[in-house]
């Protein structure tokens, strides 16, 4: 019986989830798990090295190795063979967010899509009660507070309950 995989941190839910190839509407699409798409944006598109983004995912470097040829191959295949890529499932937690207030300057962390179910830009600083505030990354970038995008067909998919999730 194969062990269960770890859950990799992952920082947010992607903003999109299907993939269309022109000339491959009569092909099954290919499914990428949410922690391999995280791989790719960690190691290809920020640049980091396997060491240290196998740390910003909570795992070790073997597995991190193991997880991101995976979804090269998995990406390769789709080009190559013009098939769809959807982003679905995988064992997985989102990272808790951190926000400074632009009011106060209070900083304080929230659990992935938690208040009921509430996006960063409708979360209102605990302090002042101001809704101006900036997303703080673990590298100290600051990102805007921005919403009103779906993620994916189905809609924003709140929560994972806290804990270790198989999101199949």
């Amino acid at each position: 019986m194969a062990r269960q995989r770890c859950c990799g941190w992952v920082e947010e839910e992607p903003i999109c989830r299907k993939f269309s190839a022109e000339a491959g509407a009569d092909t099954l699409p290919v499914n990428l798990q949410v922690e391999e798409l995280e791989s790719l944006r960690l190691k290809d598109l920020a640049g980091m090295d396997q060491n240290a983004a196998a740390k910003t995912m909570g795992l070790s470097r073997a597995t991190f190795q193991r997880i991101l040829q995976t979804a090269r191959q998995k990406v390769a295949m789709a080009l190559v063979n013009g098939q769809g890529i959807i982003i679905v499932g995988g064992s997985y937690m989102i990272k808790n967010r951190k926000f400074e207030c632009q009011t106060c300057q209070h900083v304080w962390e929230v659990p992935p899509c938690s208040e009921g179910g509430k996006h960063g830009y409708e979360i209102a600083c605990p302090e002042c009660g101001g809704m101006k505030k900036i997303k703080l990354g673990e590298d100290g970038a600051r990102h805007a507070c921005v919403g009103g995008h779906h993620h994916g067909e189905s809609g924003h998919q709140h929560g994972n309950g806290g804990g270790c999730c198989d999101h199949s």
